[in-house]
């Protein structure tokens, strides 16, 4: 359960921010280091070994080690220190494992959310997927059942945080060059969308309140990143 007692975050992202990002070496997260950087932010990648320190170092990320299934929320907080921001970007992967579904997607964020608030980073950007919210169909598959059922439950948890937050729930994800044009919005259609265009919506996002409070669908489409953010906040 997350805690209540503590008080509200104090610090805000701004220009030239620190951006801890949970699930550093993650697919989304290497392309989103550099595209933090050109936004004028210092990523803080967030990893579990020291071994992925030089690879993202080279992409002009901080590195510091975190274990998300290992530490506490206290640890959370602590590896944030400093920061402006937390961009929760991790998963359990496509690896057959159940448990692994809660251990990092839901429990990840739970600790993420929590370990934001007791560090007073107020703005928190949480990286979903597509239509999680949407019935299950009763056969379905064990390992998606617990993908989605953790993506759901984490969304409604950071939804009641009291955190300046963003969700953003892309749709397929694919490693075709990004594009920059998207469809971003409440409801949009299922489709695909590359990981360098979830990537470059993370970056336009994080330091724009009017963006605060929004949970948005994000697939491939005809507008420019920035264009669709600003359309999708009116």
């Amino acid at each position: 359960m997350l805690r209540t007692d503590h008080p509200q975050p104090v610090r805000t992202v701004g220009r030239m921010s620190r951006v801890a990002i949970v699930g550093g070496h993650g697919k989304v997260a290497l392309h989103l280091h550099p595209e933090l950087l050109k936004a004028g932010h210092q990523p803080v990648g967030l990893v579990r070994r020291e071994e992925y320190r030089a690879q993202l170092e080279a992409l002009g990320a901080e590195v510091r080690l975190l274990d998300i299934e290992q530490q506490d929320a206290a640890g959370f907080a602590e590896a944030f220190t400093g920061c402006d921001a937390v961009v929760f970007a991790a998963g359990g992967g496509p690896d057959g494992n159940v448990e692994r579904k809660r251990t990092v997607d839901l429990e990840g964020s739970l600790k993420s959310i929590e370990g934001a608030r007791q560090a007073g980073i107020g703005r928190f950007v949480q990286i979903s997927a597509i239509g999680v919210d949407d019935p299950l169909p009763e056969d379905t598959e064990e390992v998606w059942r617990a993908y989605v059922e953790a993506k759901r439950d984490a969304d409604a948890a950071l939804r009641e945080s009291g955190l300046d937050w963003t969700i953003l729930r892309p749709g397929r994800l694919t490693d075709d060059p990004g594009t920059g044009l998207v469809t971003l919005g409440e409801e949009v259609p299922r489709g695909e969308v590359t990981r360098t265009d979830v990537a470059g919506t993370v970056a336009a996002i994080i330091d724009d309140p009017s963006t605060n409070g929004r949970q948005w669908g994000l697939v491939g489409g005809s507008t420019p990143v920035r264009d669709a953010v600003r359309d999708a906040t009116r």
